[in-house]
């Protein structure tokens, strides 16, 4: 009886172990199963992905070609595309240029100040050295302060006839110029079929940009010290006329009417009394001030460099060792003032804002002087244009014209808004 027992609990064991075994089997296989299924439909979404972001990207590159290239290549087309990958190159290496000439205004600013520092110091050596000092560690000390004030009055003349920092402004707008005249082409080939008009006037506006911002030192380099202060021009003198004649739109009599006309001749009167006026004048101020450092800086290291020689000579007394050290640190401080305040670009900033304000001026003369609506660029336009040009809403900029058109105005013009909300 025991023995049947035994048997039949071994074959109970051996028929759960054997199902058990069948079950990890099973799952064994519809693991590897689903591991298989799940292997291929991987790389097949993977698949499908890439081949919607191709599809995609194929798409945005047709969309870039319709909107950059013309269906017909003329001559004309060929020669914009050409003119615009010139006025690409330019933008860059004003770029570079002016990232330049702002490293040579820093490292020569730190040059000068330091070579100063160290004449000073030299010469106070001098003057404090004691009997048992030998003489010619105190010729030596002489000789060295001396030539390292007649070493900075050099540099200092170079500094202040170039104007680092405001060459660097000047290279600043250049590239945005440039770099505006590029967009203007691009959508001058996508929204309409370019002329032979189209190329001579961007031509022009390449070569006013180049007159308007040389990029040699020698011959061309602008006068930093004009003699009277002129607003930058960097438009063609036909920039206007062509202007008009693209901004051909007939709307309603080309969207004028006698409200805008006497809002836009308010506005042009607000521009020449207030806002252009105010940064010629700020200009003068600048000028002004940069010609007074650009004498100081020189004179007081040449003044440092005759007294550091005359110390030590028994008719100058401690007057050589005085005037070493005072004009040493007065000339410290004028230096860092012209050039570490970069008096020179601000003079440039002002300069070229009061250019903005005369072009946005000549823009709205022009089109008030033609007779004819349809020869005009469109009203509703040029509004929308002054208006964000100006950093005002429409709202902004006819509340403008309508409070200087009021007899108060007129009686004080002093007492008028700046028309720019940007400057």
């Amino acid at each position: 009886m025991a023995t049947l027992q035994a048997a039949s609990f071994r074959c109970c064991c051996c028929c759960s172990s054997s199902s058990a075994s069948f079950r990890k089997i099973k799952a064994t296989l519809n693991a590897q199963k689903f591991q298989s299924s799940n292997h291929h439909s991987l790389p097949r979404l993977l698949a499908d992905e890439l081949n919607q972001s191709k599809r995609l990207q194929t798409f945005k590159s047709a969309l870039t070609q319709i909107e950059m290239k013309p269906k017909i290549e003329t001559k004309a087309v060929k020669e914009l595309y050409a003119i615009m990958e010139i006025v690409a190159d330019r933008t860059e290496m004003h770029k570079n240029i002016g990232s330049q000439r702002d490293n040579w205004n820093r490292l020569l600013l730190t040059s000068v100040n330091g070579m100063t520092v160290t004449a000073a110091t030299m010469a106070g050596l001098v003057a404090v050295s004691g009997v048992g000092v030998s003489a010619p560690v105190i010729l030596a000390l002489k000789l060295s302060s001396s030539l390292l004030y007649m070493a900075v009055t050099g540099i200092l003349l170079v500094m202040n006839k170039i104007q680092p920092s405001q060459l660097a402004e000047e290279q600043r707008n250049a590239s945005r110029l440039f770099k505006q005249l590029h967009e203007d082409i691009k959508m001058t080939l996508a929204l309409q079929k370019p002329t032979e008009d189209d190329v001579e006037d961007a031509m022009n506006k390449v070569l006013a940009l180049d007159k308007a911002y040389p990029l040699p030192l020698l011959g061309t380099m602008l006068d930093k010290f004009p003699k009277k202060v002129e607003p930058a021009v960097w438009w063609p003198k036909h920039y206007l006329k062509t202007q008009q004649e693209k901004g051909n739109w007939k709307v309603n009599r080309n969207g004028w009417n006698e409200k805008l006309e006497e809002e836009m001749r308010e506005v042009l009167g607000v521009m020449k009394r207030k806002d252009e006026a105010e940064y010629v004048r700020l200009s003068k101020v600048v000028l002004k001030v940069n010609k007074i450092l650009a004498v100081c800086g020189p004179l007081f290291t040449g003044l440092a460099a005759v007294g550091s020689i005359l110390q030590g000579l028994p008719f100058i007394g401690s007057g050589g060792a005085f005037l070493a050290v005072m004009f040493g640190a007065l000339a410290t401080v004028v230096n860092t003032v012209e050039h570490g305040g970069q008096v020179g670009m601000v003079f440039e900033m002002y300069r070229d804002s009061a250019g903005f304000f005369r072009l946005m001026e000549e823009t709205i003369e022009s089109n008030l002087k033609e007779q004819e609506a349809d020869r005009r660029e469109n009203g509703e336009l040029l509004e929308v244009k002054v208006a964000l040009q100006l950093g005002r809403s429409l709202s902004e900029l006819r509340d403008l014209a309508s409070t200087t058109s009021s007899l108060s105005s007129r009686i004080s013009p002093d007492k008028d808004e700046f028309g720019s909300k940007l400057f």
